[in-house]
């Protein structure tokens, strides 16, 4: 595909889940539903925080940031993997790169929300009488920007890496999106630099956190720290483990990138009281109904 051995890849050829047209109509359906769900749910747990005046309070002032990273990070993906399982499944090179740069941005930045709101519950659950003085608005913003800033700076790094690699061999990625470890195994030189880079970058972003988090996570809801084991344990398998399987790493990258982002909202709505009670104000106040009992 118009390349060389002595000239970079103008595009990509991404092999997807499955060559069987009649399992690509199936993972079509399936996954456009997902995407369906997670837009809509992320979009409801949205409006709910800011229609109820009970929830502008810091932990869900971070809560409200966590579904544009969830819809941006789904976005980035699904819709173009729907596109491939029904036509040639051909990226070009810029585009591979912005796909990449967007997915670990958004993925990095859902990390550092999540250590936030880990660290915001500790300070509610385990020091309470310092939390108004602590948790200030001020500290609330500083922590939300530092959070997006964090993760595109990694981001940012990580895809410089990648990129600065020359491609002039194979241009078939075993991936059905453009994600880095399919990328490197494609680079026609040695990419052991590159792979220390993304590894040691993977251990500030995943096990740094992580580590600080996990003595604290118990104390906080379970609906978070259920959230917290599904992102970080699937992302672990696919960037701390090389020894994996490129199927595996395929069928956790689905749930990641996938079912991950549609089930945080789920998982906060139903396993938060606060959120379920805003719900219910809503829908009381736009579908209003009497229901007389006559004796």
């Amino acid at each position: 595909m118009r390349q060389t051995n002595q000239t970079q890849v103008a595009e990509f050829l991404l092999l997807g889940l499955s060559d069987d047209p009649h399992t690509q109509k199936l993972l079509f359906i399936l996954f456009l539903g997902v995407y369906l769900v997670t837009v809509l749910a992320n979009m409801l747990l949205m409006c709910l925080v800011q229609a109820d005046s009970r929830l502008h309070t810091p932990m869900y002032c971070f809560l409200c940031n966590l579904p544009p990273a969830d819809l941006c990070f789904s976005t980035n993906i699904v819709p173009q993997a729907l596109v491939h399982l029904l036509s040639r499944k051909v990226i070009s090179f810029t585009r591979c790169a912005a796909q990449l740069l967007l997915f670990l941005i958004f993925g990095g930045t859902q990390c550092a929300f999540l250590a936030v709101m880990s660290y915001d519950r500790y300070v509610a659950i385990c020091k309470p009488l310092r939390y108004p003085s602590t948790m200030t608005w001020r500290v609330c913003v500083q922590l939300a920007a530092g959070s997006w800033t964090s993760g595109t700076v990694v981001s940012v790094l990580d895809t410089t890496f990648i990129l600065r690699l020359p491609y002039r061999g194979s241009n078939s990625i075993a991936h059905f999106f453009c994600e880095a470890p399919a990328l490197l195994i494609l680079a026609s030189t040695d990419t052991r630099t590159s792979e220390m880079a993304i590894f040691l970058m993977g251990v500030v972003i995943l096990f740094i956190p992580s580590a600080v988090r996990r003595p604290k996570a118990f104390s906080t809801c379970g609906s978070h720290l259920l959230v917290v084991i599904l992102f970080y344990g699937s992302a672990t398998v696919t960037y701390m483990t090389p020894k994996s399987s490129k199927e595996q790493k395929k069928l956790v990258c689905v749930f990641y990138a996938m079912v991950t982002p549609m089930l945080n909202p789920l998982i906060y709505s139903l396993r938060n009281k606060d959120v379920k009670g805003a719900l219910r104000k809503v829908a009381t106040r736009n579908f209003p109904c009497r229901l007389e009992i006559r004796h």
